[in-house]
């Protein structure tokens, strides 16, 4: 029978001990780097509302609205450094899911797909808000280092003050430049019975 003195066992604990914090710092990602925060989700989602309604302001304004839409999927969506999983409330059949920001584009401003009647365009929005609600007695937000998701509601107000809800699936990825960018966005209609 062997008997391990503390003197024996020195030496591997020592090499378990570096292996173990080898790992944590591999798993921690580069140094400095924080985890996304609720408040940066939270900014995330706000810059989408503000971004859909300054599409429609400005074409009504008969500005430029396809390079502010354009703007708008760059700052907002990962169409640049990743794959983009799509799927706008209004889209169905052949062009249900829009993995190209060209999809993305036409679903907002109408484009290359001709049954599109532009999102941001189609209706006076004049209020946009969103509720995070689906964790229950939670916050809705589940953050897991450098993605985010969050699951509830977007409201619109047109200006006849009428208000259309849908429900939201939003999955938020750093990019490599700190921002929060989409590479999910699922709607669908809040209550398709109505």
């Amino acid at each position: 029978m062997r008997v391990w003195s503390a003197k024996s066992i020195r030496g591997p604990m020592l090499c378990a001990g570096v292996l173990i914090g080898a790992l944590v710092s591999a798993c921690a990602g580069p140094p400095g780097k924080e985890p996304i925060t609720e408040a940066q989700v939270n900014a995330a989602q706000q810059a989408w509302c503000d971004g859909l309604l300054n599409i429609g302001e400005v074409y009504r304004q008969h500005g430029d609205y396809q390079a502010v839409a354009s703007r708008f999927i760059d700052d907002l969506y990962d169409y640049n450094e990743g794959r983009v999983f799509f799927k706008p409330t209004l889209a169905f059949g052949e062009h249900t899911f829009r993995p190209t920001k060209e999809g993305a584009l036409s679903y907002f401003v109408k484009g290359v797909i001709p049954t599109d009647e532009g999102f941001a365009l189609k209706e006076h929005w004049t209020k946009c808000s969103y509720t995070n609600n689906a964790g229950g007695s939670g916050s809705g937000i589940q953050i897991h280092g450098d993605v985010a998701l969050t699951m509830g509601n977007v409201s619109l107000t047109d200006d006849s003050r009428n208000v259309t809800t849908v429900d939201k699936t939003f999955v938020f990825r750093r990019g490599s430049d700190g921002k929060l960018r989409l590479c999910v966005h699922h709607s669908s209609p809040h209550d398709p019975g109505k």
